[in-house]
Parts: structure tokens; C-alpha cells; sequence
């Protein structure tokens, strides 16, 4: 009988293929979103630094559930990767809620500065705690409202209309203090009860507005820009610590170079998406007078820091990133 010797063994194992480990990676977005092109980036990069070692397969579309049940997925390991908004992370990791203050951001740049640097080192610690390891910050635009009755100028004109809001009570909060009806519901749900009348109204950017079909139902897009909050590549914990530094290192530069293509992406998208908007129809306006809104919210900080006074500074210094 032919026996391998010890030293055949050792080659052959060395030989052989090191079997692929696949990370399901969601996503909520459709195919050719940009957050789904720059984790398909991501998926092809991680797979061939790691020479096949690890093989993230996106699912785009939410087909592997609703944001907040991904979020959970992603925290028990069901799922390795996920795209997530810091919006509705706020009910796992209270100091994200600071991220979901309507106008803490000034504009997109100072959302980058702040996320790219040592506050969104601060976030990226506070998630960890909780089984989330975030390895980049994405842009999800700035926010503003959209609904099937009238153009808003002014917090006044919101009065009395139901709009659709993410599932975190800051929002309801944000909708309520500017005198409308918040509704939380599941993004997926939008389009239909904007559609039938459950919902006047919605909030979200360009791209989303567009690419949900959101645009033939909702003919009035009044920009506010009242939120812009960002995004993350975020990895199981549990995944992350059964990977090898080296192997970490590799997706972690997968990750920040997926996020920079983003955020091109983005731009790009959001400008297109504007001008289909406008064309099929759409009445758009800017809003003239922010300070309204603005001043509508001191209720909301105010609130947020009475319940969360350690908090506090952590909103001062966002304020204070030039």
C-alpha cells in the first residue's frame, strides 16, 4: 500500500487551495447605487489582497432584511459586513444619535472633516462595544423634505402633514418640533403609502428620492438639508477578531478606498439624480430661511443633552472642527 511520507504531507497541504471564506455583505441600496458599486469594489479588493482568502458576496436590495434587523444580523455574525446609516444605529449605540442632530453638520465637508479624523474615532470605539467594527465612513448626502401637497418655506407650511421618518425618536422629535406628524416606517413601505395618502411626506436626498420612484408620487422637494449623516463599512466583531491582523490590515484599506469611491460616486449620482428629478417634474425650492428651522430645534438639543449630559462635549467639538 502507497503511504505518503511525512515531508509528502507537509507539500501537498502547502499545495493545496486555502478554502475561501465568504462574507455575506448587505446592503439596502438597488444594483448601481453607489454605496452598492463602491462595496462591490470593496468585495473584488478584499478578495484579491487576500488571494481568495476571504470572498465578500454583497446582496444588494435589503434582500437579506430591513436595516434594523441587519444591524442585529451583523452583531450575532449572521452577517460579516454590512452598509449601514448611523441613523437608526442610534437604538444600539446611544453616542451615534449625536450624528442623527438635525443641522450638526454645517455641510458635507465638515461631516468628512469630523468623521475622518479623531471624532469618528470616538463613534468608531462606541461601536465596537456593541459587536460593530466600523472601517470607513460613506456619504449618505444631506437630507430634506419631500411631499404631495405644497412646497415648504417655512416650518409653518409642515403643519399638520404626516411624513415619513427612520425609526429613532431624534427624528419624531425633529418632525414634531417643526410642526408636522412624524411617522417612523420602513423605508421599503414609502412609496406606497405616499401613494395612497397614509403618509403625506418623507425626508431623504437625491439619490434616494430618485432611485425609490419616490419622485412620481411626491411632487414637491423642498431642500433643508436639516441632516447629513454619514454612513459606514462596518464588519461582525465577532468576524473581525477570528481575522488575522495582516488579513484586517488588507480589508481595512479595501474599505477606506471603497469609501473615497463613494463619496465620488455620490457626487456624481446626486447631481444627476437632481436634474431628473426636475425634469420629470418636480417642483424643487430652497428653503430661504434656514435659521427657522434651525431655531426650531434648540428644543430637540436640548433635550438630547439634559438625557445624555456626557454627550455634551462630544456635540461641542463637532461644532467646533473648522
Amino acid at each position: 500500500m502507497f503511504r505518503m511520507t511525512t515531508s509528502a504531507i507537509a507539500l501537498a497541504l502547502l499545495a493545496a487551495p486555502v478554502a475561501a471564506e465568504t462574507w455575506r455583505t448587505w446592503a439596502i441600496h438597488p444594483e448601481g447605487y453607489p454605496n452598492v458599486t463602491a462595496l462591490q469594489s470593496f468585495a473584488e479588493d478584499v478578495a484579491a489582497m487576500t488571494d481568495g482568502e476571504i470572498e465578500p458576496q454583497v446582496y444588494p436590495g435589503g434582500v437579506l432584511g430591513a436595516q434594523p434587523d441587519a444591524i442585529e444580523q451583523l452583531r450575532a455574525g449572521a452577517i460579516a459586513v454590512g452598509n449601514f446609516n448611523m441613523g437608526p444605529m442610534g437604538e444600539i449605540v446611544p453616542a451615534t444619535n449625536v450624528l442623527s442632530l438635525p443641522f450638526i453638520f454645517r455641510d458635507v465637508d465638515h461631516m468628512h472633516a469630523a468623521m475622518d479624523g479623531e471624532i469618528g474615532q470616538r463613534f468608531s470605539d462606541a461601536l465596537s462595544e456593541e459587536g460593530i467594527v466600523a472601517l470607513s465612513w460613506m456619504d449618505s448626502g444631506s437630507r430634506s423634505f419631500y411631499n404631495t401637497k405644497k412646497p415648504i418655506q417655512t416650518p409653518e407650511d409642515m403643519a399638520g402633514l404626516k411624513f415619513r421618518v427612520m425609526s429613532n425618536d431624534l427624528y419624531v422629535q425633529m418632525v414634531d418640533s417643526l410642526g408636522g406628524n412624524a411617522t417612523p416606517m420602513a423605508y421599503g413601505e414609502v412609496y406606497q403609502s405616499l401613494k395612497t395618502g397614509v403618509i403625506d411626506g418623507a425626508e431623504n436626498n437625491y439619490p434616494s428620492f430618485e432611485s425609490s420612484n419616490h419622485y412620481e408620487v411626491a411632487k414637491y422637494y423642498s431642500i433643508t438639508n436639516h441632516l447629513i449623516i454619514p454612513e459606514c463599512i462596518c464588519v461582525a466583531k465577532s468576524v473581525w477578531d477570528e481575522t488575522s491582523p495582516e488579513m484586517q490590515e488588507m480589508v481595512r484599506e479595501a474599505a477606506v478606498a471603497a469609501a473615497q469611491e463613494q463619496r465620488e460616486l455620490w457626487a456624481e449620482r446626486s447631481d444627476a439624480s437632481k436634474q431628473q428629478v426636475i425634469d420629470s417634474g418636480v417642483a424643487v425650492n430652497e428653503v430661504t430661511d434656514s435659521a427657522a428651522f434651525q431655531s426650531a430645534m434648540e428644543p430637540v438639543y436640548a433635550k438630547f443633552i439634559e438625557a445624555n449630559p456626557d454627550l455634551e462635549q462630544l456635540i461641542r467639538d463637532i461644532q467646533a472642527i473648522e
